[in-house]
């Protein structure tokens, strides 16, 4: 899921992460990697955009990945050969705190080749930015702060003030799994409301996700996996019972079986 939400915080706000990573707001339409050739990489974590004289390729990180140097030089060279007079702009974007080293790798050497590309750990990053740009406002909560819950409040009085109930509700739902990462659902719930966030696009696909694992997996074993998510939107027991259409014993069988 959270490959889906950066993709479309990038994609529905890339003037605000073109400011953010390029220092202008440059509007940038979506390239797919399918236009790169060659089968791609890890395409689902894949963030490719660009303008007439430029691509910003963006790959958000939970975890550190040691294949992630290789991947960067990679698609440089793809992109250089479908657009050899573009700048390409690349940017690795760490969410969860890590003190592994591999957080800290901005480049790649293979022989005499050295591909060199930026690294961001949100963890450092000031969060006056984020505060200030709608796109951004999810991912405050993970920035430099001492104080997660107090950080989330400051997002949420940012996201009150937006008019469009729409947009509003789209970056409360992102806000509330980002801010999973640190906060418990109970505090989450406390802070954003999730009677609003349940009339996003976020909602809908975490339940369209949901359906696709059930295909997959088996009906059943597709909605439980999707009961972590809901949570993250500050939904009740009951209330993600009801929406998943299964017993409520059976949603708190498997939140007890996940805390312990």
């Amino acid at each position: 899921m959270f490959d889906n939400l950066c993709k479309f915080l990038a994609e529905s706000f890339s003037e605000d992460y073109a400011a953010w990573l390029l220092g202008r707001p440059i509007k940038l339409t979506k390239l797919s990697p399918t236009e790169l050739s060659l089968e791609p990489i890890r395409a689902d974590s894949l963030i490719l955009e660009q303008s007439e004289d430029l691509v910003l390729h963006l790959e958000f990180q939970t975890e550190p990945d040691p294949t992630m140097g290789f991947r960067m030089l990679d698609y440089r060279v793809r992109v250089y050969r479908r657009f050899p007079q573009k700048t390409m702009h690349q940017f690795v974007i760490y969410l969860k705190r890590s003190s592994n080293d591999l957080v800290y790798q901005d480049s790649f050497q293979v022989g005499e080749t050295v591909h060199r590309y930026q690294a961001i750990r949100l963890w450092e990053q000031p969060s006056e930015t984020f505060l200030q740009s709608p796109g951004l406002l999810p991912l405050a909560v993970l920035t430099q702060t001492s104080d997660p819950a107090l950080k989330l409040r400051e997002v949420a009085t940012a996201l009150d003030q937006i008019e469009d109930n729409r947009v509003k509700a789209n970056l409360m739902a992102a806000t509330s799994v980002f801010g999973g990462i640190l906060l418990a659902p109970e505090l989450i719930k406390t802070i954003l409301r999730s009677e609003i966030m349940q009339e996003s696009a976020v909602y809908q696909e975490i339940l369209r996700e949901g359906e696709q694992r059930g295909l997959l997996k088996g009906k059943l074993e597709g909605k439980l996996e999707t009961i972590p998510l809901l949570k993250k939107l500050g939904l009740t027991i009951a209330e993600i019972a009801k929406e998943l259409d299964i017993d409520v014993e059976l949603v708190n069988r498997f939140v007890a079986n996940q805390n312990n």
